[in-house]
């Protein structure tokens, strides 16, 4: 089974954003402000390209 890999492209959404506000355990913020630190993006950049990945690759189990 291949790996998935998370790929950097161009922005997807234009439109204009709106500000969420979300909870995440201490351990996984501080996960997040490495990357960010290394690759130079922000936390903002970060989620957003997380979450589009998660949408173009996830797959719903339907009850049985």
């Amino acid at each position: 089974m291949e790996d998935a890999k998370l790929i950097i492209s161009p922005k997807r959404y234009s439109d204009e954003s709106q500000v969420l506000s979300v909870r995440m355990p201490k351990g996984m913020l501080k996960d997040l402000d490495a990357i960010a630190q290394k690759t130079g993006r922000t936390r903002n950049e970060l989620i957003v390209m997380s979450i589009e990945f998660t949408l173009d690759h996830l797959e719903i189990e339907e009850k049985k």
